[in-house]
């Protein structure tokens, strides 16, 4: 074959260290955006990116020559980085590890859908439910030890 074609779609979820509230709605867009610029940068194609002031989703068409762990690890390293240096919030750090969800092209919509109404789907439900609800819907193995450090969220206007 002369070229590889692939259509690739995936959903990453991480948290603030310590599930703190710290993703504060005041620059959300604007750390948004910086993260999908980053997105781009490695090749991928930014779909939705949005959250809560304690952990963040993102949506991407995903390039298959791209290391996932090697975005994952340049979007949390710069967008600390561009948080720290530009509003000088020397707290923010996100928290190690992350998921990652894939999901066919049927399912583009609907996934956008829910990444961009975090504000009242977490209105119905904890990040907690969602999380479990999201490991056992993709059968996803996982040790109670090892899962995020579940803290109340707090208001955005932090």
């Amino acid at each position: 074959m002369a070229n590889t074609y692939s259509q690739l779609y995936i959903q990453l979820v991480f948290a603030v260290q310590g599930r703190e509230s710290l993703v504060r709605k005041i620059w959300k867009d604007e750390l948004y955006s910086y993260i999908g610029g980053i997105i781009i940068n490695n090749q991928c194609k930014p779909l939705a990116i949005n959250g809560m002031p304690d952990h963040i989703h993102i949506f991407i068409g995903y390039n298959p020559t791209v290391s996932l762990p090697g975005l994952v690890e340049e979007i949390k390293t710069s967008s600390n980085k561009f948080l720290k240096a530009k509003y000088k919030t020397s707290v923010f750090n996100w928290q190690r590890g992350y998921s990652a969800f894939s999901y066919s092209r049927s399912h583009v919509d609907a996934v956008i859908k829910y990444i961009m109404n975090q504000e009242s789907h977490h209105q119905k439900h904890t990040f907690k439910e969602e999380y479990l609800k999201m490991l056992t819907d993709f059968e996803i193995e996982y040790n109670d030890n090892y899962l995020f450090d579940f803290q109340t969220i707090s208001n955005w206007d932090i």
